[in-house]
This record gives C-alpha cells, sequence and structure tokens, in this order.
C-alpha cells in the first residue's frame, strides 16, 4: 500500500499514482431502478460522481483521465434515455469549463463527435476550445467511441496513404499506428477502472490499455465517490507492474515502454 500525506487542505494526498486512469462509468441505471427511480436520475447522479472524479484526479496529480461516456453502442438505447444523457453533457461542459479551467483542466474529446446532436457537439467543442491551453491534466472524454473502430480507421487511413507511396509497410510499428488513432494525443492506459459489477472492457481503449492494471469494482458509478477512487490508486500502487520482465528486473529498474519495439530489439541484439 502506497503511502500518503497532507496537501495543507486536510486532503490526502498518495506518494504514486498512475499517469493514464481511464474509467468505464457503468451502472447509473441500475443504481436508479434498484430505489425506484426512473433511469435518468441515475444518469444524473452519474454527473455530479463524474465531477467528484476529476477533482480527485486533479488533487491526486494524475496527468491523464480518460472517461466512458458514451460508447457507439449506447446509440441502441432509448431515444429518451440518449437524450438525456445529451442533456447532461451539455450541463457538463457548460457548467464545469470555468471550474476546468480554473485548475488547468484541459478537455479532449475520442471518438466521433460528429455523431452528436449538434447542441451537444458544440458545447463540447467550446468547452475544448476554452481550456485547450490548460497544462495541468487531460480529461479525455470518450464520445460515440468505440476501440475496434479506432482500430480500422487508422488501419484504413494507413492503407490509403501506403497505397499512395506515402509511408512504406516497414515503417509502420505499433508508435507509428497509433498516431493515426484518436487516441494519438494520450499515453498508454496504466489503470483501467470499471464499475457496476461486470468484468468486460466493452471495446474501451483496446489498443491502449494492452498493459494496463485492470480493476472491477462491484458498485455502480454514482457511488464511485473520492473515497473508492483513492482505495483504487492505493490498490495500483500495490501492484507490481512488470511488462513481461521478472520481478527481479523490475526491482533493479530496468524500464520498458511497451510500444518501444525498436529499442526492445535494439537491446536483444
Amino acid at each position: 500500500m502506497t503511502s500518503s500525506n497532507g496537501n495543507g487542505n486536510g486532503e490526502r494526498k498518495l506518494s504514486h499514482v498512475p499517469r493514464h486512469v481511464a474509467i468505464i462509468m457503468d451502472g447509473n441505471g441500475r443504481w436508479a431502478e434498484a430505489r425506484g427511480l426512473d433511469r435518468s436520475e441515475g444518469h444524473a447522479e452519474g454527473a455530479r460522481a463524474v465531477r467528484a472524479s476529476v477533482r480527485t484526479a486533479r488533487e491526486q496529480g494524475i496527468e491523464y483521465l480518460t472517461l466512458y461516456a458514451f460508447s457507439i453502442a449506447n446509440w441502441a438505447r432509448p431515444r429518451p434515455e440518449i437524450d438525456r444523457l445529451m442533456e447532461l453533457l451539455v450541463e457538463f461542459a457548460v457548467k464545469e469549463k470555468a471550474e476546468l479551467r480554473e485548475n488547468g483542466v484541459r478537455v479532449k474529446v475520442v471518438g466521433e463527435l460528429e455523431d452528436l446532436p449538434t447542441f451537444a457537439r458544440r458545447a463540447v467543442e467550446d468547452s475544448v476550445a476554452y481550456t485547450a491551453d490548460c497544462d495541468k491534466m487531460t480529461l479525455t472524454l470518450a464520445l460515440s467511441y468505440g476501440g475496434r473502430r479506432d482500430i480500422v480507421d487508422a488501419a484504413r487511413a494507413l492503407a490509403v496513404r501506403a497505397r499512395a507511396g506515402l509511408v512504406l509497410p516497414e515503417e509502420i510499428d505499433e508508435e507509428f499506428f497509433h498516431r493515426e488513432m484518436s487516441t494519438r494525443e494520450v499515453p498508454d492506459v496504466d489503470l483501467l477502472i470499471r464499475t457496476g459489477g461486470e468484468s468486460r472492457v466493452s471495446d474501451f481503449l483496446l489498443y491502449e490499455a494492452a498493459y494496463a492494471e485492470l480493476m472491477f469494482v462491484p458498485f455502480m458509478w454514482p457511488d464511485f465517490d473520492k473515497k473508492y477512487f483513492l482505495s483504487a490508486l492505493e490498490d495500483y500502487a500495490s501492484r507490481e507492474r512488470r511488462f513481461g520482465k521478472t520481478s527481479e528486473q523490475v526491482k533493479e529498474g530496468h524500464s520498458f515502454d511497451p510500444l518501444d519495439r525498436a529499442r526492445a530489439r535494439a537491446g536483444a541484439s
């Protein structure tokens, strides 16, 4: 378990945190149904959990936080539920952008923003532009996002460039490929958390989470408060990340970037 210290305001500050945390925010509807409420009430509570998680991540010095806000598959949900989700997205983009900017949080988007209704897309674009020069933390919203589609789109873009003679096949490695993806500006995921009691990644950051620590928690997203986030970060700090090496190599301080195959091959020769 990692140590912690105060930050002068009575807040607990962990000494070792992941650089990039990604969260699948599952369980809003079930949280509401268990309380005899409409599913939209669960999404509203979930929006409050988003605010708490962003603040906690910023307080703990996490550089990148990526939230699975709306997947491609979510378009199959009932229209009233989709409409409410879009309204909540707008509320977050409009009401939170001032605090995000004040705290140095830059907003980015991965996925197909063009799929969103115009009013929602414009609100998100405004939040992205308003926080563009912030540099303390990057909050990435995955909207109309699918990991498989992102990989296919990158492959298609590279195929077009290769056919035009703009890129040679031997130039394409993992890092080169990643530069064609919508997630090109964020590093690999260190910790992926899913709430809601399910144990699957649901087409989220399939490429970027190849070496991520996975954490599946049983409670619903509206219950994911600061206490649970800190507990997840403490659990992460207690794990040994080997990236294919032995424990002894890790203890000796051997570093390895899983995307840097050229360096790995050079070290083996």
